[in-house]
């Protein structure tokens, strides 16, 4: 099998990649024209000749938080020269583990305004700002849920015409303990799955009984999870619902998606 075959298979248009956990240079060793990269932290962004370097070879986004110092179109935007002018921002408005205190009280809507008026080509990710992401009219930044087909028919039925992205965790395999260890712990933070399982159950591949079975549920609606044909029928059935643009990111890591 050619160098990245099987994650093309899936039918997943772009990668995304978080700092923390990999040398995000190696974008230019996987089979995609598309590559997001997350703000987890100012001490994890890219210097920008790393990403000079990726927005020639790839169509680049970078994740911009509205209330985070360095992002901040109402006030310290001085990381913004640090993103060249080939790439294109996702503005959202950051979680919290990696916003201060003073950011998170930040006010939003006018955030979002004033940097949609900045980079008019920006995605907009829509995680609980659905209302105020939408009144921008830019390129709805969906996070993978049980109701994503719904809600994205549901935008094309009232007459949303604008660009759809959908986000997923993605996990090119079908086995049971490697699905828990690279997403249980994240599907347990979706509020949904969180009420559902037990307390204090393990997340990972020695959860167990209810909380095994929670989990693996969870993890087929929060995530892109299985065969590459199992995830391109999954995805197939989110492009028929009106989305343009599948962003996976690796959850077993960069490796998975450069075999």
């Amino acid at each position: 099998m050619a160098r990245g075959e099987s994650v093309l298979e899936t039918g997943i248009d772009a990668a995304a990649l978080k700092p923390a956990e990999c040398d995000v240079s190696r974008a230019t060793g996987l089979a995609f024209d598309t590559v997001v990269i997350d703000y987890e932290g100012r001490e994890h962004l890219p210097e920008r000749g790393t990403l000079e370097t990726l927005a020639v070879t790839h169509e680049l986004h970078l994740t911009t938080p509205v209330r985070a110092d360095g992002f901040d179109p109402l006030g310290d935007d001085s990381l913004l020269d640090r993103i060249p002018e080939e790439a294109r921002r996702v503005l959202v408005a950051g979680h919290a583990a990696y916003l201060e205190e003073s950011e998170r009280s930040r006010a939003l809507a006018p955030r979002f305004g004033a940097a949609i008026a900045e980079a008019p080509d920006a995605w907009v990710g829509t995680e609980g700002v659905e209302r105020i992401a939408l009144a921008t009219g830019a390129t709805q930044f969906e996070l993978l849920g049980r109701s994503t087909e719904r809600d994205v028919r549901a935008l094309r039925a009232a007459g949303f015409d604008g660009e759809i992205a959908v986000y997923a965790p993605t996990v090119l395999t079908d086995d049971a303990d490697a699905v828990l260890d690279a997403v249980g712990a994240y599907v347990a933070r979706r509020r949904p799955v969180a009420r559902a399982l037990p307390p204090d159950a393990p997340t990972d591949a020695g959860a167990e009984g209810r909380a095994r079975d929670v989990l693996l549920a969870a993890a087929g609606d929060f995530a892109l999870v299985g065969t590459p044909k199992a995830i391109r029928e999954r995805i197939d059935g989110l492009r028929e619902a009106g989305a343009d643009t599948i962003v996976g990111y690796p959850a077993r890591g960069i490796e998975s998606f450069l075999d």
